[in-house]
Formats: C-alpha cells, structure tokens, sequence
C-alpha cells in the first residue's frame, strides 16, 4: 500500500509539475526579456512599463518547445502530402467557400491579378478555409520561442517585435490574438512580419483583420503574392516527362527552390512538356513521388512564387492542385445552374 502510494503521490506531482511548468509566466527580470524590453522602449518608443505588464501576462508553454523540437517521424513523400491536403471533402469545402465568397473573390482578383483558385488553394491548405488556426495566444507563443529557445530566438524576437508594433498599430490587446504554437496567425497565417508587409484593408472597413475578415484574408494573400512579383495568366506547372533525348541518371525528388533553366535547355535535354511559355522563359524540372511512381513537373515562375509562402515544392504543388480541383468543380456547378 505504501508503494502504491508513493507511486501516486509521485505521480500527481510530476503532473503538478509538468502543468505548471508548460504555463509558467515569463519571467521578465531575465536578462534577455530586460534586454528585449530596453531594445523597444529605445527602438520603437514603447512604454517601459506597458511592456513589463503585457510580457508578465506571456506564459512560457512546454508544448510549444515540444512542437517546435520534435523531429519529423518521417518524411513524406508527394503521394502521402497529397492524401492530406487534397481531399473530396476539402474540395467541397472550397467549392461552398467560392460560392459564399463569389462577389469578393472576383473583385480581389480583378483588383490584383492573382487567380481566385491560388487563393482558396492557399486558404484551402493553410488553415482548411478558417476551420484550423491554431490555439495557442500568439503572445504565448513568441515570447516562449523568443526567450526559451536559444536555437531559434534571434528570429522569434524579431517576429515578436513585429507582433508588438503591429498590435499597437491595429489598436489590438496583445493578449488577445490566436495563432499557431509557431506565432502564425489567423486564416491565412502571416506571421507578425508578413502581417506588417502584405496584409490589407480589403473591405475598408479601417482594419486589416485576417481573423475574422474573409476580404482582407483573400485580399492580404493576393498582396503578398502580388508583393513577390505573381505574373497574372502566366501558366504555374504542367506534367512533364523524360523523353528518349535524355541523358544521365533519373532525377530523384528533392526540394528545389530556385530556377536555373530555361524552358529551350530543358527541351534540349529531353525534357518534354506542353506550355505556351517561350523558349527563353525559365522553368525547373521537379521530381515527385507519387500514387503511381515518380512524377516529373515543370515548375514556372509563378510556381515559385507560391514557395515564398511556405518554402516547400510539395505545398505549391498541393496549394496549386487544391485550387485547380476546387475551380473546375465550382465552374462545373455554376455551368449546371446556368443551363
């Protein structure tokens, strides 16, 4: 009985421990919150004491060291990033999305040049349209990372910093904004610098909310690519194959983030695919797992130019395929109801 209850009262500590340590405040008498503090009272004109309270009222959280940490169990591949982000469900999801959004949509296309598909795709991956934002006050999440993360606290000081002067910007509380353990935040999940650079008013309304303004959402990711310098009816990717020309070993998957051809030397290569590009436009051959075996795609400027939001071939090919599912579907329905 004695063991049994030793056993349980160790137990009940360590999760008493574990808790209060995973939403223990910041402590902002350690050297780099003081540090930190005295660098926005002198940079950025904050109120000493203002910051003292709102840092105090930051919690450091043990799962978002754990989130941040973790290694990845295992690397997926095209087929299984696929199976996540493009689903029947999702689609649909988008396809109702476009029709509630339909008027909005249209304008912030025709005000932009960036296509309503590469938006919802965009919205459709990130966050499934508003359904996945994160749960953690972004607060939260930057002062922990900032302060309790040497390995990444010079860049989450600097998106703190962001997120500080943005709030005082906006007129926001800062204890109020949700994100993710990462700091994105809201429906498109800009972090605090991205939000300072490309979000927009796109409702004018006076705010750039990107939590609960579907307009300023699609107009804030229209911006941001337009920002990276989208080229509107320029093509994104077309599937391309190896045809007999082709020398050297097989390409294997790999994440390229930067085009070094142009469509005449991937041609000459024997490289085979279909785009009303010319020849002296640049491209990149890619190289996917796939259902059915390797994949082979030409990724465009415009391909590239999805990679600024999230540096991974895998997404842009996912944010393209999801909105190019998501139009063909709403169109097929909008033809229906014409007829």
């Amino acid at each position: 009985m004695k063991t049994h209850f030793l056993i349980f009262l160790i137990t009940i500590l360590s999760l008493i421990s574990s808790v209060s340590l995973a939403d223990s405040p910041i402590d902002i008498k350690q050297d780099n919150v003081i540090r930190f503090i005295d660098e926005m009272v002198k940079d950025h004109k904050f109120d000493r004491q203002y910051l003292r309270e709102i840092l105090s009222k930051a919690k450091r959280k043990e799962s978002i060291i754990k989130l941040i940490s973790a290694p990845a169990e295992r690397t997926l591949n095209w087929s299984d990033y696929r199976k996540i982000f493009i689903t029947d469900e999702r689609i649909m999801t988008g396809v109702n999305f476009w029709k509630n959004n339909k008027e909005m949509l249209e304008r912030v296309e025709s005000e932009t040049g960036v296509p309503i598909e590469i938006i919802v795709g965009i919205i459709g991956v990130e966050t499934y349209f508003g359904r996945i934002t994160g749960n953690d006050r972004v607060i939260d999440a930057l002062t922990t990372l900032a302060f309790e993360y040497p390995p990444r606290s010079v860049f989450f000081k600097k998106e703190l910093k962001h997120f500080l002067i943005l709030t005082r910007e906006e007129g926001l509380d800062p204890l109020v904004p949700m994100g993710s353990y990462a700091g994105a935040m809201g429906r498109p999940q800009f972090m605090p610098s991205s939000f300072r650079a490309y979000a927009v008013d796109s409702s004018g309304n006076g705010k750039r909310d990107i939590w609960g303004d579907w307009a300023d959402v699609s107009g804030s990711i229209a911006n941001y690519f337009l920002a990276h310098k989208w080229r509107t009816n320029e093509d994104v990717t077309v599937k391309a194959y190896l045809g007999r020309e082709w020398k050297g070993k097989a390409p294997k998957p790999s994440n390229i983030l930067k085009i070094s051809n142009t469509l005449e030397s991937l041609r000459n290569k024997g490289v085979q695919f279909a785009t009303k590009l010319t020849d002296k436009s640049k491209g990149e051959l890619l190289t996917f797992k796939g259902n059915n075996g390797i994949e082979h795609w030409i990724g465009f400027h415009n391909f590239f130019v999805i990679t600024k939001y999230n540096h991974s071939v895998m997404y842009a090919l996912a944010v393209h395929q999801l909105g190019q599912l998501i139009s063909s579907k709403f169109n097929d329905e909008f033809n229906k109801n014409e007829i």
